[in-house]
């Protein structure tokens, strides 16, 4: 109804004070539009081109996913990396002003699939004085997350990529992603056939992508350094036993707020 009569979402009080008013036939045309599209499964955010990811309202349309509250789990974990990370960070440029490795002290984490900029975005904001990469291999995903950074005066460094490929011998301290994982042929997908295939499909029942980058990930990791996954809810302990079989360190996993096992994360073996 918002989108309709071209009020911000969240313009409650500006509906009751208004809810004598007659629609015009465009605004009416436009609602009920709208109502069809959400008969036919099409996501709210793709209809009001509009959604609330970790207290930042971003541009959401078929370009990407719709950002689940789900992937908070993920976002929250990260900052808890990044925030270890920039404690000990502080302490070390204490010591090694002016020292020709000072540059190399800067904090840098990278979203891997940005889709929208949900996470990328969410750690900028969070983490402010940390370097956030945001890589995508759809051009019109990448605009999408360049759009929401202008928009949220929120920098980041955009690459157009498949993972990690390309990248040279640039490290991260965090490496983070919410990739493609629901095998091909899963029921789930007929719902949700609004949304780009291709940030939701993976081969070899939904692991491709996330194996790819864990075999990537090992030369692009600084000393310590962390990478985490959103999966499905039953995909946790090949996701375990991938990091495990590349010799990453200190795998855990985490639930979503439902109790379902959402995020698993590990450590990079090279350590300092």
């Amino acid at each position: 109804m918002l989108k309709a009569l071209a009020q911000p979402q969240g313009a409650r009080a500006w509906l009751y004070t208004h809810d004598q008013d007659l629609l015009s036939p465009e605004q009416g045309q436009g609602f009920w539009e709208g109502v069809q599209r959400l008969r036919e499964n099409v996501p709210l955010a793709y209809i009001t081109q509009e959604s609330v990811f970790y207290g930042l309202t971003l541009r959401v349309d078929d370009r990407a996913l719709d950002p689940r509250s789900d992937t908070e789990t993920l976002v929250d974990w990260a900052l808890e990396i990044l925030s270890r990370k920039s404690e000990v960070s502080a302490h070390s440029q204490q010591n090694a002003i002016l020292t020709k490795d000072f540059n190399d002290r800067v904090i840098r984490s990278v979203d891997l699939g940005c889709g929208s900029g949900a996470i990328a975005l969410a750690l900028k904001a969070h983490a402010p004085n940390t370097e956030v990469w945001a890589v995508d291999c759809s051009p019109g995903a990448l605009a999408l997350t360049g759009h929401n950074a202008q928009a949220l005066r929120l920098p980041l460094v955009l690459r157009e990529g498949n993972w990690l490929e390309g990248m040279g011998s640039l490290q991260f301290d965090l490496i983070v992603s919410n990739p493609p994982y629901i095998s091909p042929g899963d029921p789930h997908l007929a719902a949700l056939r609004h949304e780009p295939l291709n940030a939701l499909v993976s081969q070899d029942g939904g692991l491709a992508d996330i194996r790819r980058i864990v075999s990537q990930a090992l030369a692009h990791l600084k000393p310590g350094g962390w990478l985490l996954f959103e999966h499905g809810h039953d995909q946790f302990e090949r996701v375990q036993a991938s990091l495990a079989q590349w010799g990453y360190t200190q795998i855990q996993t985490r639930p979503d707020l439902a109790g379902i096992p959402r995020c698993t994360g590990a450590q990079s073996p090279n350590m300092e």
